[in-house]
């Protein structure tokens, strides 16, 4: 993200590093390469809701920078990008509270990135 000079294209791209950097704490876990710890991962759940709550807001604007990978698709279809911002926070508000087990981070990761996926594919180039 070095280099992005528009102030709004550079929060949301670090907001989206943020639930970047929480799904490799879940990532890690489920793959082994970390123990599980049912705190941290629910707390990365957490923080990716808490980022995913924000991510509207910083769309609101039809900002861009060359380094953005956001299409103008966002913001023509603003309510659709709302609504795939708003189910990534249900389900990792859900998976806050639920994580119990290392069993369950494959069910969390399957259905976080399927809705993480489901949001690039339409809005990120």
């Amino acid at each position: 993200h070095s280099g992005v000079k528009n102030a709004a294209v550079k929060a949301r791209m670090d907001a989206m590093s943020g639930i970047g950097a929480e799904m490799k704490i879940l990532g890690q876990m489920a793959k082994g390469v970390t123990v599980f710890d049912q705190t941290a991962a629910r707390a990365a759940a957490a923080g990716i809701a808490k980022h995913a709550a924000g991510t509207p807001v910083l769309f609101e604007a039809d900002e861009d920078d060359p380094k953005s990978e956001a299409k103008a698709e966002i913001w023509t279809n603003f309510d659709d990008f709302v609504k795939k911002s708003q189910n990534l926070e249900g389900i990792a508000a859900g998976l806050s509270t639920t994580i119990a087990s290392e069993a369950d981070l494959g069910i969390a990761m399957k259905s976080l990135g399927a809705s993480c996926h489901a949001c690039h594919k339409a809005y990120r180039e």
